[in-house]
């Protein structure tokens, strides 16, 4: 189970920059075919708020990878 964790953490460290890259890139795009202040705004708005969930992504996935998932400690909280 450790070895998918480590595995998965690389896939999460792939994916925050290939989600942010693709995103700019969208915008970009979209903003290039309607450049009027509303579209302007709506794509700021999406990158701005999906910066921070990305970069949080590969966080994550940095962790996972360096193990610190591995020994989850037990819920001390009785049902």
């Amino acid at each position: 189970m450790n070895a998918i964790k480590k595995y998965l953490g690389v896939i999460w460290m792939i994916l925050g920059p290939v989600a942010i890259y693709y995103l700019v890139k969208t915008a970009a795009a979209e903003i290039a075919k309607k450049p009027v202040i509303d579209t302007k705004i709506q794509w700021a708005v999406f990158v701005i708020v999906f910066i921070p969930i990305a970069i949080g992504i590969t966080i994550f996935g940095y962790y996972a990878f360096k193990g610190e998932y591995d020994h989850l400690p037990e819920s001390s909280r009785e049902i």
